[in-house]
């Protein structure tokens, strides 16, 4: 009979569907009753019945701690059908302080650290619930929340717990369910109580003025957030991302002149034990330098992790070093997602909340459960003044009631006749049957009065409180600031509103380069120590291999910190900091320039500017072919993009020339092709933005252009040379200072054996100069030996050229005998020049077209 009905009850089906049907059911069985917690009291089901067993056991606060081992195995009898780990790991998380921003049990034993160590298995630890979760469990016996049958349908546990307190913000949750996963971070207990005491104040209340309340996550284990957007994010949408980063300090060691970053805190769910693992696998691997030792000196006073450097490490370049490569910075990927009744069915939906619909979700189910509280109370109240009613009556005829009970046959007769008589309910009648003889003193006739009057307020003030939401709102924003008031604490975690996104040069140590870049578009930087100091009157040594006709047309010292601001001839300005430059020895050519900015082949870069930072008292001043000139903020200039941004805008046919930074109170000079110049105060041009043209700065004859520009910072002289080759200096102060956007006056007077102008230079005596042709031909000649004339003057002959041959370009160049000698003086000749022409190529990167 067995092995037929066995047979029976086997039915057929597609497997396909069999699975659907059953994933199904276990994709909701994890999400509902697993792996989500309540938007209500923030718990999942197993912190939940772990929570509640212990009350039912009475591991109150104040009282003797039990055996997990008894919570887990009452747990697992009565409420939770799973594995006994399940409910112990739920437990320990409960426990632990760099878990939990406030812990819901107190554990006596080993319950894990921070270093990754497990807890003590439960035969060994002990547990008793935190004055914390005996605010979640506070009026549960008083029918403010729903209870359903538990597994077996012996006992009945809660839906939901009364929750005091707003748990899934203050102590967050994270869990994986079946195609969904939740992570909310915790929260400060103070911010979020005055967020829902705002929030009952003014439903409306936006966003960003609970942001004023509620600044972002708190964690236990304290450490930094960087930056706001992503609380912002999480905040306005449920989803975000919190960058967090370990707080450290730099001591300095004096007794051995070096120094140690100390780490204090660290980022929520960082393994110590692992990461300083991980710091001494990144040292032995040369990824992390500078670190000399690592130790872990964290004891029950807190943590202390000593990172020692060495004697040349830079503190501040190791500690961002170790930001980058380690855990020290980390993310917290916020998704808010939890379970939330549906208004209709009271069914559980998961759901992706922001801030504010937490806390009116929490608003929701505090006012429902004062509701249903006062409701309770006001039934009992009433039971009670009936009872009270009752005796009243008996006591008041107390001679009548008590012939009355002695005449009876038995109990059942004495009430019928009790309820007969004076018109006393069943339950009435038995509580005088029940009364002890000592209520008929006359001391004891007055407290029943007393308690009658007391119990007939307290139903009216019940009422009263059900017949008034705003009553009901007050009392729910006073229990929550009792509770702020007595278990909240100051936030432990810092919020810094800089960005965490790390800028190379934080991981690069600052020091001074010289940077080198030659006439045929080649750069690099040396670190300026390789340029040893030298005697006066030495030799010097090669600066660099360079190609025949080619030579350093420009060099500065910057720190590797330092903005390049590249300007091209089409108006356009591109960034590069100084460290992005290759680090060659000071004997080598470089690496093309192009092969770091994003030009074109026929790009011809006309400009170079190096500063520390973009500030409003400097400005960048401009001059174009066509004789315009247009000053700007250097601030405006502080946003790169890949493929560069507008310096200037250029009008058809002309193209930028020079760019030069002032500081508001110099002198501009401008040179012609033609032998004309003007010389004009920074004053008379207006700041413009950096999308503009500019304004006049000379007036043109046909046929001519500007061929350069000097802005006049120093006691010199200009040069001026021609394209035959010849040059002359003029003492500034030959040049008056006239109106801008005027014809000018002579510079040179030009004659058939002196051609075009091709270069107005500002130099010194001290300075060398550099003369390209157009047939290829360098020539390097010294200022000093260029004798100084008046302004229109055609000068000496500089070099002496073929027929065919002209100038093409000339450059400030560094004197031989200080090419690789002081330091110190290769500061005092940094500079650098555009040049005056030729054709475009890498082999004419600095040239502009003088013809």
């Amino acid at each position: 009979m067995t092995a037929p009905n066995a047979r029976e009850r086997i039915l057929p089906r597609l497997i396909d569907e069999e699975i659907k049907e059953s994933f199904i059911n276990y994709s909701m069985s994890v999400i509902v009753a697993r792996a989500l917690p309540d938007v209500r009291d923030g718990l999942k089901p197993v912190h939940r019945r772990v929570l509640y067993a212990m009350n039912e056991l009475g591991l109150l606060p104040g009282r003797p701690y039990k055996k997990s081992a008894t919570v887990v195995g009452d747990v697992l009898g009565k409420y939770h059908p799973h594995g006994d780990s399940s409910v112990y790991d739920a437990l320990v998380r409960m426990v632990q302080d760099f878990s939990l921003r406030y812990p819901l049990v107190d554990g006596q034993g080993n319950f894990g650290s921070v270093d990754g160590d497990s807890a003590a298995a439960y035969r060994y630890t002990e547990a008793r619930l935190t004055k914390m979760a005996v605010e979640l469990l506070t009026d549960i016996d008083k029918n403010t929340v729903d209870f359903a049958p538990n597994f077996d349908d012996r006992l009945e546990e809660p839906r939901v717990l009364p929750s005091g307190f707003p748990n899934l913000l203050v102590n967050g949750s994270s869990g994986i369910a079946v195609g969904m996963a939740t992570n909310i971070p915790p929260h400060n207990l103070r911010e979020i109580v005055s967020a829902v005491v705002a929030l009952v104040d003014n439903p409306e209340l936006q966003p960003a003025e609970l942001r004023e309340m509620v600044k972002g996550p708190d964690f236990p284990t304290g450490g930094f957030i960087y930056g706001r957007a992503g609380i912002t994010d999480y905040q306005d949408t449920g989803r975000g991302r919190i960058v967090m980063r370990a707080k450290a300090f730099i001591e300095e060691n004096e007794k051995g002149n070096k120094s140690q970053i100390v780490i204090t805190e660290l980022p929520y769910q960082v393994n110590k034990a692992k990461l300083v693992q991980d710091i001494a696998e990144l040292v032995r691997e040369q990824k992390l330098t500078g670190i000399s030792a690592l130790r872990d000196e964290s004891d029950r006073d807190g943590m202390r992790v000593v990172v020692e450097l060495k004697r040349d490490a830079i503190p501040r370049v190791v500690l961002n070093q170790l930001y980058k490569h380690t855990t020290m910075q980390s993310t917290f990927g916020v998704i808010m997602l939890a379970l939330v009744p549906d208004p209709n069915t009271r069914q559980l939906v998961p759901k992706v909340l922001t801030l504010k619909q937490c806390l009116e979700h929490y608003i929701e189910h505090r006012h429902e459960v004062i509701v249903r509280r006062t409701q309770f109370d006001l039934d009992k109240a009433l039971e009670r003044e009936h009872i009270l009613e009752g005796l009243k009556i008996a006591v008041d005829n107390i001679d009548e009631v008590i012939a009355l009970i002695r005449a009876a046959e038995d109990t059942p007769s004495a009430s019928a006749q009790l309820q007969s008589r004076f018109g006393l309910s069943e339950r009435q009648a038995e509580a005088i049957l029940n009364m002890r003889l000592a209520k008929l003193t006359g001391l004891e006739r007055d407290k029943l009065e007393e308690e009658l009057t007391e119990v007939r307020t307290t139903i009216a003030d019940l009422r009263g409180i059900l017949e008034s939401k705003s009553r009901r709102m007050d009392i729910l924003k006073g229990e929550l600031l009792k509770v702020a008031e007595s278990f909240g604490d100051e936030r432990r975690t810092e919020i810094v509103s800089d960005d965490a996104e790390f800028s190379v040069e934080d991981l690069i140590a600052e020091e001074e380069m010289v940077v080198t870049i030659t006439h045929g578009g080649y750069c690099k930087r040396t670190p300026l120590a390789q340029y040893q100091a030298q005697g006066r009157g030495g030799r010097g040594k090669a600066s660099a291999d360079l190609k025949e006709n080619d030579f350093i047309e420009r060099f500065y010292v910057a720190s590797t910190h330092t903005y390049m601001l590249i300007f091209t001839d089409d108006g356009r300005c591109f960034w590069l900091k100084v460290h992005e430059l290759p680090q060659l020895a000071r004997n080598t050519r470089g690496k093309p320039i192009v092969n770091l900015i994003n030009v074109t082949p026929d790009t011809r870069i006309r400009a170079i500017v190096l500063t520390k930072e973009f500030t409003d008292t400097e400005s960048l001043f401009f001059c174009t072919k066509n004789g315009t000139v247009k000053k700007t903020a250097l601030s405006q200039y502080s946003n790169p993009r890949s493929n560069g941004i507008k310096a200037i805008k250029i009008e058809d046919g002309d193209e930028l020339m020079d760019v030069q930074l002032t500081s508001a109170n110099n002198d501009v000079v401008l040179a012609t092709r033609n032998g004309m110049s003007i010389r004009f105060g920074e004053a008379d041009v207006r700041a413009m933005g950096r999308d503009t043209t500019g304004v006049k700065g000379i007036e043109l004859r046909p046929g001519d252009h500007v061929i350069g520009m000097v802005v006049i910072k120093r006691e010199a002289t200009l040069l001026v040379v021609t394209e035959r080759g010849l040059g002359k200096c003029s003492d500034v102060g030959e040049y008056r200072v006239q109106g801008r956007g005027g014809k000018g006056i002579k510079t040179l007077d030009l004659t058939q054996k002196t051609g075009h102008v091709v270069a107005l230079k500002e130099v010194v005596a001290e300075d060398e100069l550099m003369l390209m042709t157009k047939q290829g031909i360098a020539i390097r000649s010294k200022v000093s030996e260029i004798r100084v004339t008046g302004r229109i003057a055609q000068g000496v002959k500089l070099v002496s050229l073929d027929e065919h041959d002209v100038v093409s370009a000339v450059a400030r160049v560094l004197p031989d005998d200080k090419d690789e000698t002081d330091p110190a003086e290769v500061k005092e000749h940094a500079g650098g020049d555009s040049a005056a022409a030729g054709p475009a190529g890498i082999g004419d990167l600095f040239t502009g077209d003088g013809q």
